[in-house]
């Protein structure tokens, strides 16, 4: 009997997620592929951490109930209300265990975040896929009212191209789909606003969080949900017991609470975002207006032209440069986009610069 014999039909079909690139030598190369945060984390964070150490030999907290606790407050809502797990992808999954099978369909938005249909995959869920139908990115209620879905995920803001929905939008789905809605605001710190008020206005809704991006805590691996008592009681019937780790429950409090940092480097983030936006509508280049902490932009060369041959060679020139970005060839409506993570002003320079001798190369082309 082989191995294919022994493992499970999901198993088999089954395409696992494929994140970004990660380079070998960090020093040598400028990495704006994967949205993470240019700036360390809270320097609170180093003042108390080896005090944890003596701590390891014991079990962590079961619930997160501090962290949970310190979360609530921070976003005005009840304990009950809250579940952390081991980055919002965690929760993600809970979502699917719970929400999902063989006779419980997913939705989702294409193009998305890829883990939606990855999740439903290993549950042995239908996904089905509602394809935007155009470059603006605009969500209809409608389709996914009118779907037959049990649990829909929405990005907001949207990857990948960082566009921002209105609230209403939010509004008029819950008040017609009978399912559960996650909305994933993994970049909603970056926005203007966010979508935390429609917990209010239904209990089918979860709102999922992550301390990866805005709290630079990529590597630790926390996030969380908000919802309503109902729905959290039901994913922590999934949730593995010991799922967030005495030190990143101990380190994602103290990012929490330091308020005044968060602000700083969020601050830095939307102001270098701005700044290379508007250089690249300069250079003619279509660009969303961003709610997260990176640019969604279509590259142009030195004679105007556009389109999937363009975005496929700017990347590879980068690339063989050591600049690490994201293309998504494809999709139709993202192969002639590329996907740019926000760094430090200075890191931003260099990427403009080094654009700039593409499009002088290109020109001797």
């Amino acid at each position: 009997m082989s191995f294919k014999d022994l493992t499970t039909q999901n198993i088999l079909r089954h395409n696992p997620y494929i994140p970004g690139k990660q380079p070998t030598n960090f020093e040598q190369t400028l990495k704006l592929n994967t949205n993470e945060n240019p700036y360390p984390p809270s320097p609170e964070i180093s003042k108390s951490i080896l005090g944890q150490i003596d701590s390891l030999a014991r079990y962590p907290n079961s619930s997160a109930d501090s962290l949970r606790s310190t979360i609530a407050k921070l976003h005005n809502v009840n304990y009950e209300q809250v579940i952390v797990g081991n980055g919002s992808d965690d929760i993600l999954n809970l979502c699917v265990r719970c929400f999902s099978d063989h006779s419980k369909s997913i939705g989702m938005l294409e193009p998305s975040y890829s883990l939606y249909e990855v999740l439903g995959s290993l549950q042995g869920a239908k996904v089905q896929k509602f394809a935007f139908t155009d470059t603006k990115f605009e969500i209809n209620p409608e389709v996914i009212s009118q779907s037959d879905t049990n649990l829909f995920f929405l990005t907001s803001p949207h990857a990948p191209t960082g566009r921002i929905y209105n609230n209403s939008i939010f509004s008029s789905i819950i008040n017609q789909f009978s399912g559960i809605l996650v909305i994933d605001e993994a970049y909603a710190d970056f926005a203007p606003f966010n979508a935390l008020s429609i917990l209010n206005e239904s209990d089918r809704v979860i709102i999922t969080r992550t301390l990866s991006k805005s709290y630079s805590l990529a590597g630790l691996r926390v996030g969380y949900a908000l919802a309503s008592p109902q729905i959290i009681s039901i994913l922590n019937k999934a949730r593995e017991v010991y799922n967030v780790d005495r030190l990143a429950q101990y380190i994602a409090e103290i990012a929490l609470k330091d308020r005044g940092y968060f602000e700083k480097t969020k601050k830095n983030i939307i102001s270098t975002r701005e700044k290379t936006y508007q250089i690249f509508t300069d250079w003619n280049w279509e660009t969303y207006q961003s709610g997260a902490n990176f640019l969604f932009t279509r590259p142009m060369d030195s004679t105007g032209l556009f389109g999937e041959a363009i975005a496929h060679n700017l990347f590879n020139f980068l690339n063989d440069n050591n600049v690490l970005i994201r293309y998504f060839p494809k999709n139709p409506l993202t192969s002639s986009y590329l996907r740019i993570s926000i760094g430090k002003q200075e890191e931003m320079d260099m990427l403009i610069d080094l654009i700039s001798k593409w499009k002088i190369k290109d020109q001797q082309l």
